[in-house]
This record gives C-alpha cells, structure tokens and sequence, in this order.
C-alpha cells in the first residue's frame, strides 16, 4: 500500500513560468443549495427535475432543511472554499479569477460562465466539489455545463472553453485531508472508551448507476474503497495501532423496489453493537464539506443511532478548507493545465499524482462514461467528453 504523500506545499510547483495557461478562470462547480425556507421546494424541484416525484415527498425531503431554519450549509462552505483556493493561488503567484456555479440553485452555473467572460476569460478549467466518478458525481455536472456553455453562446462574440479537472479521489491533498481529520477524531474519542472502529460514510447511489460507472475505470464503490484503504492505512499508522473500517452509505432516495448501494450507516451501525462495537469514528469520506447530507444523515441521525445503542461515536471532519485539501486541488489545477498545453503542442502528458490503487481518472471522458444506468443514454449531450453524445 503506497503510503499517503502530502500535496507540494512549494510556492509553484511544477508551474515553471506557464502557470495555469491556457487557462485564464477557475470555475468552483457546485451542487447548490437553498439559502432560505422560501427556497426548499423551489430547490428541491430543481433537482429531481423530470423525475415526477409529487411535491407531498419533497415536501419531506425539505423537512431536512427546515430542521436548519431552511438554509443548506452547502453554500457558505463553497464560498469559503472559493476563497481558500484564491488564496492559494495568490500566494503561488496565479492571478485568475474562481467563479462559483451550481447545478441546482444561484449562482447558477450559465451564470458564473457570464461573469468569468465579463472578466475577460475564454478557457476555463472547471473544478467539480464531487471526488468521485458517477453520473450524478459527473456526467450530471457535465451535462449541466453543456446546457449552460449554450445559454450563454452567441454568434458575435468568441466562443468559451471549459476543461474539466479530473475526479480527485485518489489525489494526494484529498487523501491527506481525510488521513488528517481521521487521526484528529481518534484523538478526540474518551481516554476509556474503547478503540473506535472507523466506519467511512459516502453518499448511496442506486446499483444500476453502480454498475454503469464501471466505464470510468474503476466503479464508484471501488474508487471509496480505494481511499478508505489508503486513509485508514496511513491513520494507523500515525496512531501507532491498526484501525479497523468498513464503508457505509447514507441519503439513499427513490422508490424502496429500486436496489440502492448498502449498508446504509444506520443499519451498519446497528450491526457493528449486535458484534459488541462499543465506539466508531465516522468518516464522511464521500464528500467535501459538512453539508445537508453530513449534517442531517451523520451528525442528527446516525449519532442519534450510535446513542439509542449504547455507542460511543465521533464524527470526523470532512476536508472543506483544510490546507492539504486547498494546496492538493491547486496542484490539480496545474496538473491539468500542463495536461492541456502538451495536448495542444502534441507531445505526451505529464504525470498525475495519485495515492491507492488506482492510476489516475480522465480528465475527458470516454464515450458511454458514467451514465445513470448501464448502456441507457440520458438524452443530454455532456461537455469534456470525446462523444458528448455518447
């Protein structure tokens, strides 16, 4: 097992006097999220759009969000994290600008194209805060730029290009992060509580978009289980004991007949006290920052789960802000900037950092890459693919 290499912390590694060219923004591509109770349905219809599901279920689905007033903490998080990768990219001497666009609310993603192009810029790198490969971690993303790099074309003005970063699960800063939060609620847990058992926590997604995501390289389940080795290695490691883990899901929806990925994190729970599991440290290895799925699903059910049986649990921290995380996709961005001048000149690709298992993802996807359900095509064109119909 390669053990975990922190992201250079060097001011310009590897940018030598080309930086982030030809690229001239950043685009912080998002979810989105609610900012208000007035925004729950609204949002909610957004993203389940053509799937018919009846206001009366999203109305229970916007209870998760009345329970925090109706405001989604998605969005103060990206903003923050907009932040830390300018920063970031201040200190390492790259002048662009980071647009931030959402799939599901304001800002949208038409619209931060719109202000990246009033800033100037006509080739973009896009940065997606989903790690992992799938058709709602990717292609959905994909497709939802193809439709917004159309609303804003017209015939008079220079088209814009948007290049996408590459899914980062396996990246160095990302591990790291995790490695980081993993250790720090291990140090957390009761001098007399037992040794916690690390449960890693990832967002479900039904089994037939499971085993369409295989086409990437490698399936969804298999890039986590990918980091949860690498993670939970370096973690015991730097503990000075082993660390025992299992892989869990939360936020499953649809109907109860259509076979999701399990165990779900309550379930599991139960299962590890029926063992003799007395303390876990959850580890929401599945996404960025604490978000509604990490603050409902983790922090208000499952530790209420842990509680009801007698369990000790913390929670560890997500990567949100933390430096690795921040200098890991800054060197992505170079990463992918170098990428793109040698394919424009013709001459081979540099290497890509990677920790685990697995070699590096596409940064432009291979026809029939991540659908939502193997061999069925969505009917909407994705950008950064060789086949965006495909």
């Amino acid at each position: 097992m390669p053990l975990v290499t922190p992201p250079s912390t060097d001011p310009t590694p590897d940018a030598g006097t080309a930086g982030l060219a030809p690229y001239d923004a950043v685009l912080l591509f998002s979810f989105g999220g609610p900012n208000g109770p007035d925004d729950v349905l609204p949002f909610l219809r957004n993203v389940t759009a053509g799937k018919n599901i009846p206001d009366e279920r999203l109305a229970e689905v916007a209870e998760h969000y009345h329970h925090f007033g109706g405001r989604s903490p998605i969005n103060e998080q990206n903003l923050a994290l907009r932040a830390a990768l300018q920063d970031e990219l201040a200190r390492r001497g790259l002048d662009v600008p980071v647009v931030w666009g959402n799939r599901n609310w304001e800002p949208y993603t038409r619209d931060a194209l719109a202000e990246a192009r009033a800033a100037g810029a006509r080739r973009i790198v896009a940065l997606v805060t989903s790690a992992y490969s799938s058709y709602s971690g990717c292609r959905q993303y994909r497709e939802d730029l193809w439709t917004a790099l159309d609303a804003v074309a017209a015939p008079d003005r220079e088209p814009l290009v948007v290049d996408k970063a590459r899914s980062y699960f396996n990246h160095p800063g990302f591990v790291q992060a995790n490695v980081d939060a993993v250790v720090e609620a291990y140090e957390a847990t009761a001098a007399d509580a037992a040794w916690p058992r690390l449960v890693f926590v990832t967002h479900s997604i039904p089994d037939t978009m499971e085993a369409a995501s295989t086409v990437a390289g490698a399936s969804y389940r298999e890039q986590h289980l990918d980091v949860a080795r690498s993670v939970a290695a370096a973690a015991g490691q730097r503990l000075g004991r082993p660390v025992e883990w299992d892989l869990a899901f939360c936020s499953r929806s649809g109907p109860p007949s259509q076979p999701w990925l399990e165990p779900d994190v309550n379930d599991h729970l139960g299962a590890l006290a029926a063992a003799g599991t007395t303390s876990v440290v959850l580890s929401p290895i599945g996404f960025v920052s604490d978000h509604m799925e990490v603050a409902f699903d983790l922090d208000t059910e499952a530790l209420a789960t842990a509680h009801e049986l007698g369990m000790t649990a913390v929670r560890a921290d997500s990567v949100g802000v933390r430096e690795p995380f921040v200098r890991g996709l800054v060197d992505l961005l170079l990463e992918r900037a170098a990428i793109a001048r040698a394919d424009d000149a013709g001459a081979p690709r540099p290497a890509e950092a990677t920790t685990g298992d697995l070699p590096a993802f596409r940064s432009v996807c291979v026809p029939g890459c991540c659908r939502m359900r193997e061999g069925v095509d969505s009917g909407r064109p994705a950008a950064c693919s060789v086949d965006p119909w495909s």
